[in-house]
């Protein structure tokens, strides 16, 4: 399956600052979300930054929002983002049927989303240098388990040129400036 970018949205889950300094490699998944945003955003990917109990857990992480050009967030109680409504309204209300993700944790909020979609009849991608867990082990199992469930593993490279398709698009220059 391929990713279309007209019929493409994505979700950034809870990249969030109480959260992230506990998470493997959080930098690395910090920057590599910033960079994945930064490219939907030139391409005009529409995309929501979720965030789980911000009263509690705080904010997303500040490269997140700079990468964004917002401050924009939608909060959430339920682990699936397909289970907060507003959530889910946004996602139908984009009229997109391929739905990219990234963020943390890997095997809960990010699993249980990929379930919900899938459910739902989307396709669905995970930006797998975008996502990160707790533990390097519950990344890895949740990975096999989304990729078992038929979700397409990706790179933020790699998607992001999926999408372009062609060297002719005109965001390719900006884009091969941003990857590297």
């Amino acid at each position: 399956m391929r990713a279309d970018l007209n019929n493409t949205m994505a979700l950034i889950i809870d990249e969030q600052v109480k959260l992230m300094p506990v998470i493997h490699e959080s930098a690395t998944v910090i920057r590599n979300t910033a960079t994945l945003v930064k490219g939907l955003k030139i391409l005009e990917v529409p995309f929501v930054i979720t965030q789980q109990y911000t009263k509690g857990m705080g904010m997303s992480e500040q490269a997140i929002y700079e990468a964004a050009g917002t401050e924009e967030y939608l909060d959430k109680r339920s682990f699936s983002c397909w289970d907060d409504e507003g959530i889910r309204n946004a996602i139908e209300a984009s009229g997109k049927k391929q739905i990219l993700i990234a963020g943390v944790e890997t095997h809960i909020c990010l699993l249980q989303t990929a379930m919900d979609l899938i459910d739902a009849g989307y396709q669905v991608f995970v930006v797998e240098n975008c996502v990160s867990s707790r533990k390097e082990s519950d990344k890895n199992t949740a990975l096999k388990r989304m990729i078992q469930m038929g979700v397409q593993p990706t790179s933020y490279e790699s998607i992001l040129f999926e999408l372009m398709r062609t060297s002719t698009h005109p965001n390719f220059k900006e884009i091969s400036k941003l990857i590297k």
